[in-house]
């Protein structure tokens, strides 16, 4: 060891002794920054990650490299020094070493030169270290690989030269072998194969953060071999000159043993993929446990099996290794449990007949063109979960994540392949749970609690509608196995105690069959355990039928083996305006719903029967307009029976055809937010930290007025970072940026914060203020910088909050809106069919057209359960506003769908996948920067490459000056304290 480092001193002093560390470095700098701020354009990509600095660190190390070796025995052999080296007292092995030592250690040194790149962007964007680390990692490997071949190519020829091209070659062979150009041209099978032997396929493996063995040891591969050959050309210029005898020969069989061995232990380790560690924040690239919950529930074998064409498209191919290496490690998760499968549908035609006919999978043209020619290749890319007698399949769509940077630059990633994956696992295990015994995922006791009347004080269709209720609760009982057990109470049975605490506990109160009646009655029914009170609602047509799937809803939400059930509401599309080209803003809502459906049962609702669907355990509103008493009382009524209430809504809409301008819009919950403390003022929020938007602008030229869309940053287009975020509540995990479109500010109340939880979920940045002038369309000519008036009183503002807790209803002494509209129709069918009444005989208005009468019923007051949660947007979650912003970013921008599925998670309790959602591969955005923020961030990089530079100038020079001096004592000491080495 101390001969070894000797040599890599003498070797590494030697770079600084002349130009080659100087020009090395500054080459290295100036291509590793031309590179990450020009070629790969760092600030228009506007993503916080070092991908730049490291993707094409496989091809610059080729040539680097090799002209720092190309000289290392080379100009041994030119200068007759290597004789020497070779008649000294030194192995050749630690000659070996050493030269290799001093071309690594120069390498690392470059790339510290390189470190005020990644910190750069951490101060401006939330960077993970994770593939930070791995980059370098994987650099340094890779570099040490490439050195043990340089130093061969030049142990083989005293021409550097010749050692330079030499060394190119090899590397570059290493480098094309798992190229994806080249691994295209062949089958998946195949091309798997050729990444597994090339140096920049097993880069690309370590740099996103996944440190596997198998990775490493390649590269350890490598340079044990080439290392071992430059022994053996050392040893060959040794023997030099003399016949050939048995020691050659052990030396070409030890070499070619060694090489071999190296070689053998990949295949050994290729099968083992437990030897991995994954450094990414929130270990993204590892099963979690969530999933791992979701396995353990399988009480029958699962089938997973990836459908994978050999010929595919050359975007899709790379991601294939990946999802076989992820569902490998389902498989050892599932313990058993899970079956995974992968197959060629055109290798197996009966399997293909089987996918195509049992499943309604079918190969997908897919066109590319290469340099030569353009072709279509039909594939197939598609995953198939099976679990009993359900299934569902993901194809190529669900799983991948698309970028447009231009017409010929289209990246392709795994979107976030375990939450893709264990959410079709999910809705696969609860459909078929869900056909099965609801009991058996029940873990606790569940108590029936019913509130009713005697008999004899009920009206006459709720007395057989009782009956009923104890034949279902009675059938229940049995085949609960224990679980489920039935009290009954009449509140006015226990002298008027209970009745005062229901009232004073959950707002119940006492019933009436109509509007007149003084005869009262209780019916209310509450389903209680693990700590979880929910009360079952009265079926609106009360019949028997309605009242069990009543009972069984509020039993599944109990349950984690059933999807929940999300009533969404949005306002009603007119056909006619679009039909006759009238004009007129109108908000969709598809993507929201197709997203929300693959993971929960999603039913529209239009409120306008004054109830909720008996099965919704989340409603959601979207933009409401002009809700009458009727729908507002059916959000009123959600709410106090425990419900969550999330709800889009501002006092604007904006018009974006012909005069851009800020509509009024009318939602009808002003005054029920109002009540409860919450109040959306009418103005919109402006920020300085913004998003981009396109936009019409006026420009003159001449005397003329031209039109033209600018993308422009646009503050009403609120860029909210994770300071603006919410982070405790755990609700927005994994969003860590989100824009809120045209937003409101929102005023809360001294009362809501002493009576119930608040949590502020999102909030604006200090540099943003509000105003009410509808006018938002931006004059550059007037306001030159933003297009708009700088605010004076710059704040932040609530944009999005959470208030949590016992709500008083907005109806509390009032007529509830059903029963006015009951007597409504009723007056009207009174005056249409007996005109000779001039007035309504009360005793005839309590029946409806089915002569049944209208339960009338106000909760007062809500449980600690109950849940608001308002974004003061209306379009933040419209397909028009999505679509803008993913014109701007060049994939499809699902931030706020995202927080709105988090939200459901939350409120539901059901938070394995937001938690899992939370580990996903996103993508991590840098702050808003203007352009001389950008420039002040690019010219310090500069500065700190030419400090650095500097610096080695400095170090250079007093090595030079130390060199002078050893070799003078070296010349003036005698030769018997010389060290040889």
């Amino acid at each position: 060891m101390h001969s070894i480092l000797k040599i890599a001193r003498k070797e590494f002093s030697g770079f600084f002794s002349t130009p080659v560390a100087y020009i090395f470095f500054g080459v290295f700098l100036a291509i590793t920054l031309f590179i990450f701020f020009w070629v790969e354009t760092f600030f228009s990509r506007n993503i916080a990650d070092v991908r730049p600095l490291f993707e094409w660190m496989p091809v610059l190390m080729i040539f680097l490299v090799a002209a720092i070796t190309m000289r290392m025995w080379a100009e041994e052999r030119r200068s007759g020094t290597l004789e020497f080296l070779l008649t000294a007292p030194v192995k050749s092995l630690h000659l070996v070493l050493g030269k290799f030592s001093a071309c690594l250690m120069l390498i690392v040194l470059s790339l510290i030169l390189t470190l005020p790149l990644p910190v750069t962007v951490s101060f401006i964007g939330p960077l993970d270290w994770g593939p930070v680390i791995g980059g370098y990692v994987a650099t340094i490997f890779l570099a040490a690989a490439y050195i043990a071949i340089g130093l061969y190519a030049s142990a083989r020829s005293q021409n550097q030269i010749f050692s330079l091209i030499l060394t190119i070659s090899i590397c570059g062979v290493f480098y094309l072998i798992g190229a994806d150009k080249l691994t295209a041209l062949f089958s998946n099978e195949t091309g798997e194969i050729l990444k597994l032997l090339g140096s920049g396929s097993r880069f690309e493996s370590i740099t996103r953060g996944m440190i596997d063995m198998r990775d490493l040891y390649y590269y350890v591969s490598l340079i044990g071999v080439f290392l071992a050959l430059n022994m053996l050309a050392l040893e060959k210029l040794r023997w030099a000159g003399n016949p050939n005898n048995a020691n050659h020969r052990h030396w070409r069989w030890l070499t070619g043993l060694l090489a071999a061995n190296f070689v053998a232990a990949n295949l050994w380790l290729a099968p083992v993929s437990a030897l991995r560690t994954d450094l990414t924040q929130g270990r993204i690239y590892s099963i979690s446990d969530a999933t791992r919950g979701y396995l353990m529930q399988l009480q029958e074998p699962m089938l997973i099996r990836g459908y994978f064409s050999a010929q595919t498209h050359p975007l899709l191919a790379p991601l294939v290794p990946r999802l076989r290496d992820l569902l490998k490690e389902y498989a050892l998760a599932g313990e058993g449990r899970l079956r995974v499968e992968f197959i060629d549908p055109q290798e197996h035609p009966e399997l293909e007949q089987e996918a195509n006919e049992k499943y309604g999978i079918r190969a997908v043209p897919f066109q590319f063109a290469s340099k030569y020619q353009s072709s279509v290749v039909n594939s197939y890319f598609n995953i198939l979960i099976q679990y009993g007698d359900q299934h569902i399949v993901l194809d190529f769509q669900d799983l991948i994540d698309l970028k447009i940077q231009s017409e010929s630059d289209l990246s392709v990633d795994l979107r976030n392949p375990e939450y893709d994956l264990t959410q079709a696992i999910k809705k696969v295990l609860y459909a078929y749970q869900g056909s099965g015994a609801l009991f058996d995922n029940i873990a606790h006791p569940v108590r029936f609690i019913g509130y009713i009347s005697e008999n004899d004080r009920l009206p006459e269709v709720l007395q057989t509608f009782r009956a009923d209720l104890d034949q279902i609760l009675l059938d229940l009982q049995q085949r609960s196995n224990g679980k489920l057990s039935v009290e009954m109470h009449d509140p006015d049975a226990e002298g008027g105690e209970l009745a005062t605490r229901l009232e004073a506990d959950y707002g119940l109160r006492p019933m009436s069959a109509g509007f007149f009646e003084s005869e009262t009655f209780w019916f209310y029914m509450m389903m209680e355990g693990g700590d979880r009170l929910f009360q079952v609602p009265l079926p609106e047509n009360l019949e028997k039928n309605a009242l069990e799937q009543s009972i069984l809803a509020a039993l599944k939400r109990f349950s984690k083996g059933f999807l929940k059930t999300v009533a969404v509401h949005t306002p009603v599309v007119d056909q006619t305006m679009s039909q006759f080209g009238m004009q007129g803003r109108q908000l969709r809502f598809g993507w929201l719903q197709k997203t929300l459906s693959e993971e929960h049962n999603v039913i529209s609702t239009t409120l306008k029967s004054g109830q909720l669907p008996d099965e919704a355990d989340l409603l959601i509103l979207m933009a409401p307009e002009e809700l009458d008493a009727k729908q507002l009382f059916a959000v009123d009524q959600f709410l106090m029976r425990g419900g969550t209430v999330v709800a889009a809504t501002s006092p604007f809409l904006t018009e974006l055809q012909g005069i851009m301008a800020a509509q009024p819009y009318d939602s009808g919950l002003d005054d029920w937010l109002a009540h409860h403390g919450i109040t959306i003022e009418k103005q919109l929020v402006l920020d300085e930290q913004n998003a981009a938007f396109p936009v019409p602008v006026d420009r003159r030229i001449g005397g003329f007025v031209l039109q033209e869309t600018r993308l422009i940053d646009y503050p009403y287009f609120i860029d909210i970072r994770e300071k603006g975020i919410d982070q405790d509540s755990g609700l927005a995990a994994g969003v860590n940026q989100i824009t809120l479109t045209w937003a409101s500010p929102i005023v809360l109340d001294d009362q809501s914060h002493q009576q119930r939880s608040i949590t502020r979920l999102l909030e604006s940045s200090d540099r943003s203020w509000a105003s009410d002038n509808p006018a938002i369309k931006p004059d550059f000519e007037v306001y030159p910088d933003s297009g708009f008036p700088s605010g004076e009183q710059q704040q932040r503002h609530l944009l999005a909050v959470i208030a949590e807790g016992r709500f008083e209803s907005y109806f509390k002494d009032k007529a509830s809106p059903l029963m006015v509209d009951a007597l409504s129709d009723d007056a009207d069918h009174h005056h249409d069919h007996d005109h000779d009444h001039s007035e309504l005989d009360a005793g005839e208005v309590d029946a409806d057209e089915a002569g049944q009468p209208v339960i009338t019923r106000i909760i007062d007051h809500s449980p600690e359960s109950a849940r608001i949660i308002l974004f003061a947007s209306n379009d933040f979650l419209a397909d028009d506003m999505i679509n803008l912003a993913s014109m701007g970013i060049g994939t499809r921008y699902t931030k706020p769908v995202e927080l709105l599925e988090n939200a459901i998670d939350w409120s539901l309790e059901d938070r394995d996948l937001l938690t899992i959602r939370g580990r996903g591969h996103f993508a991590r955005t840098l702050d808003p920067l203007n352009q001389d923020e950008q420039l002040f961030w690019e010219y310090l990089n500069y500065g700190l490459a030419l400090s650095a530079l500097l610096l080695v100038g400095l170090i250079r020079r007093w090595i030079r000056q130390r060199a002078q001096l050893r070799y003078a004592a070296i010349l003036n000491a005698p030769s018997s304290q010389v060290d040889p080495v």
